[in-house]
């Protein structure tokens, strides 16, 4: 992984391209923070090719929930009872 600030890479951009294209990642800084990243176009390709194909939170859900029986009913009370802290919990008043 190359990090350069981004002044340097406006006068250096022919040779960060080339050293891309040979597999380095370049991270772009300004005053000594991340900002930007140079990637070659097949890792990008692969990159949006691998979001495509995840999809989000939702589908996965929804597909997730579609393979379980149709009489399934969540968690049963006896399972959240397990979880559930039985501790006396703290004393509280109200200030008035």
């Amino acid at each position: 992984m190359l990090e350069t600030p981004i002044t340097e890479a406006k006068n250096t951009f022919t040779a960060l391209v080339h050293q891309v294209e040979s597999g380095e990642v370049v991270h772009l800084t300004r005053h000594g923070r991340p900002v930007a990243v140079l990637l070659s176009e097949a890792d990008y390709q692969n990159l949006r090719q691998n979001a495509a194909t995840r999809g989000d939170l939702l589908d996965f859900v929804q597909g997730w929930r579609g393979t379980l029986p149709g009489d399934w009913q969540g968690i049963s009370e006896p399972e959240i009872d397990a979880a559930r802290d039985h501790a006396a919990g703290r004393e509280f008043a109200w200030e008035t």
